[in-house]
Parts: C-alpha cells; sequence; structure tokens
C-alpha cells in the first residue's frame, strides 16, 4: 500500500524502528513511498565495493530485511545534495560508512545491475547520476547495515534505503509535521501523462511509449521477435521501434539505453552475452531501418539479473527475455 509522507515546509521524517534499530530519515522535501518489500530472516549481499573484475563486492548480512523506495519533490537538487543529509543522519545515527560511491566512480551500468533495487517506476536510478551508501554499526544485539541508493529524473528525486538488522522490527512508522504551515499537505501527484505540476514535458509524437519513456522508468519494448536461439532480430514492423524512433528524432538531445534481459535458464555469462547482443541488433535496427543517430542510444544486457517474473514458469521465463529502454538524458525545450 502505498503511503505519502506529510511534510513540513523543508523536511519530510522517515523513522526506522525495531528493538535495535531507532533512526529517523529526514528528506529534504516531500516524499511519497512508492515499494516496500520486507522478509524476516534472509541473507543479503550488500555492495561494499566499486564494481571490479567482472563483479560488485558485497559483504554477506544476515538478519530481517526491509527496503523501501521513496520518490522525493526535489527541483534543483543534485544527487550529492539529496544524499549528504542522509549521510550525516546515519553517521549521527552511530553508522560507520563501508562504502560510498557516485555513479562513475560505482561502475556506472555495472554496479547499478549488480545490485538489489526495487523495480522501475517505483524506485528509478540515471546510469549517469546516481550515487551509493553502505553502513554498519554495532549493537548489543549484533550488527546492523544500512544503503542508501539515490538517483533523480528532471525534478524528481529517488531514494532506496535497505537495512538489515538483527530482529524481525516492523515497517517503518512515518512521522508526520506539519511544520510552520500550519497545516500538513499531500506531495503533488502524478498527472496522467506522467509529468509533475512545473515539470517540462519532452515534445512526442502522440503514444503510449513516448508517454512512458518520459516519466524515467524503464519501459519494455512489447512486440521485438528475435530468430529462435539467436540474437538476431527479426524482419518485419515493430511498432514500439518506431515510436522511439519517432521520439528521439523529436528530441536530439535525448539519449536511451536499451537493456536486454533473459530467463535464468543456462550459465550467467552467456545470458549476460545474449542480452547485450540483443539489445545491439535492437540498437542497429534503430540506426539502420530508422536512421536515428548512433550517440542516442546505448545499448547493454544483464542477463538473469533482473526478473520481472518468478522463472519457474514458461509464463514467467517469457516475461522475462525483453528488451527494455529507459532515458538517460531528457530533451530540453
Amino acid at each position: 500500500m502505498k503511503r505519502t509522507i506529510l511534510f513540513a515546509p523543508i523536511l519530510c521524517m522517515l523513522a526506522l524502528t525495531g528493538p535495535a534499530f531507532a533512526i529517523t530519515l529526514k528528506f529534504p522535501g516531500p516524499a511519497d513511498e512508492t515499494r516496500t518489500r520486507a522478509e524476516a530472516l534472509t541473507s543479503y549481499r550488500m555492495p561494499v565495493g566499486p564494481f571490479a573484475a567482472g563483479e560488485v563486492p558485497a559483504k554477506l548480512t544476515e538478519g530481517a530485511l526491509q527496503q523501501t523506495a521513496w520518490r522525493v519533490q526535489a527541483p534543483g537538487l543534485t544527487t550529492l545534495q539529496l544524499l549528504a543529509p542522509l549521510r550525516d543522519q546515519v553517521t549521527g545515527a552511530g553508522f560507520t560508512i563501508l562504502f560510498e560511491c557516485e555513479a562513475v566512480g560505482c561502475g556506472g551500468f555495472d554496479f547499478r545491475y549488480g545490485t538489489d533495487v526495487l523495480p522501475e517506476p517505483e524506485m528509478h536510478v540515471d546510469l549517469g547520476d546516481f550515487r551509493y551508501l553502505a553502513a554498519e554499526r554495532r549493537t548489543a544485539d549484533g550488527p546492523e547495515y544500512l544503503s542508501l541508493i539515490v538517483s533523480r529524473a528532471v525534478d524528481l528525486g529517488f531514494v532506496q534505503v535497505t537495512r538489515v538488522g538483527s530482529d524481525a522490527a516492523p515497517l517503518p512508522e512515518v512521522l508526520l509535521s506539519a511544520g510552520t504551515l500550519g497545516r500538513a499537505e499531500r506531495a503533488p501527484a502524478l498527472t496522467e501523462g506522467g509529468v509533475l505540476p512545473g515539470q517540462v514535458a519532452l515534445s512526442a509524437p502522440a503514444g503510449g511509449l513516448a508517454d512512458r519513456i518520459r516519466t524515467g522508468g524503464a519501459q519494455v519494448l512489447a512486440d521485438l521477435v528475435f530468430e529462435t536461439g539467436s540474437a538476431a532480430l527479426s524482419e518485419g514492423d515493430f511498432p514500439a521501434l518506431a515510436e522511439l524512433a519517432a521520439f528521439l528524432k523529436a528530441n536530439p538531445q535525448a539519449r536511451v539505453m536499451l537493456v536486454g534481459h533473459t530467463d535464468a535458464t543456462g550459465r550467467l555469462e552467456a545470458n549476460t552475452a545474449l542480452s547485450r547482443e540483443r539489445a545491439r541488433s535492437v540498437r542497429d535496427r534503430l540506426v539502420t531501418a530508422f536512421d536515428v543517430p548512433p550517440r542516442q542510444v546505448d545499448a547493454e544486457g544483464v542477463g538473469f539479473l533482473s526478473p520481472r517474473a518468478p522463472n519457474d514458469t514458461e509464463a514467467g521465463r517469457l516475461a522475462n527475455r525483453r528488451v527494455e529502454v529507459m532515458l538517460l538524458e531528457p530533451a530540453v525545450e
């Protein structure tokens, strides 16, 4: 169930609670909770280093897992301005920073897809503009771990908070504050077109894909067909590609990333290579058949690391075999 923080004019507050875990995080603006998952007892690999030698170094943690994504109204704020006050609050609560990085220093694409992130569009990560922090503190009940991923899209900030504690802590309570306004207000909601009040809309042809792309989330190019067991894109008309090409031509400053995905059948290395080649095949078709400038389209693949459905049914595996598009740089009117 989605929750909206009622906010003061300057800060919104999120209380993470539990017998051994008491910390209130204050966001620099009104915020919506977009997605939460929790497990009473589990193992979780928390990244503690940049992507290197084909992997993201991680610390194996155990305990109660709580992971929440937040969408923050943050016009004009950089990712550092979003992260810095949260970092100060984390260290002020007794945590020691284990690792901190920004997009390039983290490892960019490889770090993002080697890290457990709640799905788009509830948690958006701009591959060129995100920050990450992992921290630890020791208590009488055992170690506690916390990580933050911060990114943004236009006037929105996105924050994912992951905590692993030694106790089965409840979900966070939301603290409300009316501040000096004298009353509580709700954060603005998205309009039907996916644009917040005051957000500059991109020029784009009419159509669902173009409208969804500009919200910043990853969108599936649903009508693509590949040769069986191959990375080659079949011949034919693909409306999704035509619409994507029209969007890019209407917005020449925009850049997108095509990301290939597979099901979990086979080895990761082979699936990653196949997913990357399929994304590149789509990129080639956009460039050669639709005359899209190559500089506007990047292509990568992550194999089965980011499933949309369980891999234990054919329907789930089919849903996981896909190519997605996400906006890296929006156009400027």
